[in-house]
């Protein structure tokens, strides 16, 4: 099968394209680059069954271009800013980056006639529903964020272009997403402070937020085998893992592998660690699970072999 992974040179896209390569899948890439990074992918680059295009999704008419000449089966549409603190002080990178590149897609997949697409939703389209359990039919989404609320609006997009173009859409509203490679998030900016101070870790909030944190190969482990029989019309679907992590337990984890014994923690305040962010939420699985599919790690566990991944990497770029 011929697919196009749009965001391919990110985090969690460059790990979807080497795992449908490993299924036999002729993948092509496209990324603008803003978040993604060659180095994602440079093990890709010469096989046979790989294409990278750096162009920016946004531009209908490269775009379009890149569809009709490729005329891919499916498309995995993993185009977004997943940096939510970077959104908050600039919601325009929300706009282009997240919304309009689903409308851009979508646009063009309606003109070529592609039928398939995976879309990379959130938990940050629920908003701030922290005291009931949240399943895919939980009415209300309020998002908080303007992350969260161009997911929405993207869904709402998906919808509609599936219904008016007899498309068939997977969406997976997934929490946050650890594993070898981040490029962000809160493991990432641990590790950055820690390595100018290993005396003192400052904690944004109370480092009481407690969240699911699915590892990577999990998630794209479930990409893969369920687009494999996507269903007429839009299925959504929460993934998420079994338990959560809170900020403070992760602090642990990462002094823990580092081996630092006497770092203070010093708390900023309050129970977010930004505006727009969530402390807490609580997905309802029973969906998927009844599918077959469960994450191979737990929360904990995605947090601890995440650190050990970054301690391994930067021993290797050494």
């Amino acid at each position: 099968m011929k697919t196009i992974v749009v965001g391919g040179a990110g985090f969690i896209g460059s790990n979807l394209c080497r795992a449908l390569l490993e299924y036999g899948n002729q993948v092509v890439c496209i990324d603008n680059m803003s978040l993604g990074n060659i180095r994602n992918i440079e093990d890709l680059i010469n096989n046979t069954n790989f294409k990278f295009y750096k162009e920016d999704v946004i531009n209908n008419e490269v775009l379009l271009n890149i569809f009709a000449k490729e005329m891919p089966e499916t498309i995995f549409h993993l185009a977004a800013n997943s940096d939510i603190q970077t959104s908050a002080k600039n919601p325009w990178v929300e706009y282009c980056n997240t919304y309009t590149t689903t409308f851009s897609i979508l646009e063009c997949m309606r003109v070529c006639d592609i039928k398939r697409l995976f879309f990379a939703s959130t938990s940050a389209v629920y908003g701030d529903k922290r005291d009931i359990e949240l399943t895919e039919d939980t009415p209300n989404l309020a998002p908080i964020s303007y992350y969260g609320a161009a997911k929405l609006g993207s869904e709402a997009l998906i919808q509609a272009y599936s219904y008016m173009n007899d498309m068939k859409a997977l969406i997976f509203r997934f929490p946050n997403v650890i594993g070898p490679k981040l490029t962000h998030g809160v493991i990432y900016d641990f590790i950055k402070k820690l390595d100018k101070n290993k005396e003192i870790l400052e904690i944004l909030g109370d480092g009481k937020q407690t969240k699911p944190y699915i590892y990577v190969k999990d998630l794209v482990d479930a990409i893969v085998n369920f687009t494999n029989d996507i269903k007429p019309g839009v299925e959504v679907y929460n993934l998420g893992v079994t338990g959560a992590t809170s900020v403070k337990r992760i602090a642990d984890i990462i002094c823990e592998e580092l081996e630092l014994k006497n770092v203070r923690y010093e708390y900023t305040g309050g129970e977010s660690g930004w505006k727009g962010d969530v402390p807490q939420f609580r997905y309802c699985l029973d969906k998927i699970h009844k599918t077959g599919w469960k994450a191979q790690y737990s929360s904990d566990e995605a947090v601890r072999k995440t650190v050990r991944d970054v301690i391994e990497e930067r021993k290797t770029d050494a």
